[in-house]
């Protein structure tokens, strides 16, 4: 049986963490791990359907990040809690970081509050590693208008993102052992570069 491991991969839209976990689950399946690819929100029937309301729906900060944690509540007991019992390595585009960062640092919505959410919600399951993506708000709005329409949350400006990325970068402060922060900017290859140094020295495969 597989040593089960959960990873997540974090950054402000546009960073190219997307392709990359793709590419880590082809490498991790390789070398004989069975991989549960996943995101957030999203993952399960339940989760999806309140992604659409996040990303396209006008709401306050309170009641996206409710549904944020509603959607993660049905994701860890549908999909991730079972997948690691099986001894599965799950990859997730986007977790909790990704709501104190976009919530708790774009929206600046209470901490405090996001902070009980994390508690109910998860009973303590956190990521065993934490890849973040990191790139400049400029740098990553042009990645992102070349390649697709905006959904609610890349409608914001640069400096929605800069107070995003701060709040990646508060996290990562606060759980530095979990987090490897990666260099986004160069190219795609550079980048893999370093997340395949990053998972040889930090996971289990």
């Amino acid at each position: 049986m597989n040593s089960p491991c959960f990873v997540t991969f974090e950054g402000i839209d546009g960073a190219g963490k997307s392709s990359h976990i793709e590419a880590l689950a082809a490498w991790i399946r390789a070398r004989g791990h069975e991989v549960v690819l996943t995101r957030e929100p999203g993952g399960t029937a339940l989760a999806e359907r309140l992604r659409e309301l996040v990303l396209h729906q006008p709401m306050d900060a309170l009641t996206e990040a409710l549904l944020v944690f509603a959607a993660r509540r049905d994701h860890l007991l549908n999909c991730i809690e079972p997948a690691l019992a099986r001894g599965a390595t799950v990859l997730c585009d986007r977790f909790t970081d990704a709501t104190f960062a976009y919530q708790g640092g774009g929206r600046g919505f209470s901490l405090e509050v996001l902070t009980a959410l994390e508690g109910w919600v998860q009973q303590g399951r956190q990521p065993d590693l934490t890849i973040w993506f990191d790139l400049p708000a400029a740098t990553a709005a042009a990645r992102r208008a070349a390649v697709r329409a905006p959904d609610r949350f890349e409608q914001q400006d640069e400096v929605f993102f800069e107070r995003v990325r701060e709040g990646y970068a508060r996290r990562a402060a606060l759980t530095p052992a979990r987090f490897v922060r990666l260099d986004a900017s160069p190219s795609p290859a550079a980048v893999w570069a370093q997340l395949e140094a990053a998972v040889q020295a930090r996971a289990a495969w």
